[in-house]
């Protein structure tokens, strides 16, 4: 994974570099398009869009390395209005431990392959590197500008995993066999996901930007996936955990 994602970010570069020396050579529709750049940090995560009552808690949400950087072009139209549209490269991931009560999960333990309700803990790393292209509609009051529209993301990368500890697993039902789970590697119960990811995500991307510069300026965007970061048929996990993330950072306009 850590070569796809060496080769998205050399990729994402090269295509800054290459549409900053074509903008002086376009003329007619985009001769009063502006063009940026900004660099972000996503704060979210993948989870239901209510809480189930088997999700007892929330123990721990470290942060993880969920950096964003784009490029994106702005067309003025009439009335303050205009148009939005650009390209970046992002981390939608999450790391959470959480109290769970009767949680339908699989997971392997001892090389043996269960599946039932757990009560305990469970531990959930999520990476998802992805080439995110949103297209917005604006509105501009003298130096912010408001914007929302949907967003289409491919994956370039895509890991979901973790282990469920400290607890019991009901084989099959909650009346099933009980197996104890421990807290140590050889005790627990690990779990891999991450081929039941979807490559594609649709959503909506809600924001403003700020300029406090001729050049420099900051942001704020909310997006919301319109479904769940698992294939439609994977049943595995009882609830579609839908990505929800803000993102805060900071924007360069090249003109």
């Amino acid at each position: 994974m850590r070569k796809k994602i060496i080769f998205s970010a050399l990729a994402m570069l090269t295509a800054v570099a290459a549409w900053s020396q074509t903008t002086i050579f376009h003329k007619g529709f985009l001769a009063d398009v502006k063009y940026g750049a900004h660099i972000g940090y996503n704060i979210g995560g993948s989870a239901p869009l209510s809480m189930p009552a088997s999700i007892r808690s929330l123990n721990k949400f470290p942060l993880t390395p969920n950096l964003n950087f784009g490029i994106r072009m702005h067309k003025p139209l009439k009335h303050d209005f205009g148009l939005m549209a650009g390209i970046r490269f992002e981390n939608k991931g999450m790391s959470t431990d959480c109290t769970v009560k009767n949680y339908k999960m699989e997971m392997v333990k001892g090389g043996e392959r269960l599946g039932g309700v757990f009560t305990g803990k469970v531990v959930t790393k999520c990476t998802q590197w992805m080439f995110t292209v949103p297209v917005q509609a604006t509105y501009r009051y003298k130096n912010v500008v408001l914007k929302a529209g949907p967003y289409v993301s491919y994956l370039t990368g895509r890991e979901f995993y973790g282990w469920a500890y400290d607890g019991y697993l009901r084989v099959d039902d909650p009346t099933g066999e009980k197996v104890m789970l421990g807290t140590s590697e050889d005790e627990r119960g690990e779990y891999d996901f991450s081929a039941d990811m979807r490559r594609w995500h649709v959503g909506v991307d809600v924001g403003v930007d700020w300029a406090f510069s001729k050049k420099f300026g900051a942001y704020a965007d909310v997006t919301c996936g319109f479904h769940g970061i698992h294939r439609s048929g994977f049943k595995t996990i009882e609830q579609t955990l839908i990505p929800i993330y803000g993102s805060i950072g900071v924007t360069y306009a090249f003109d």
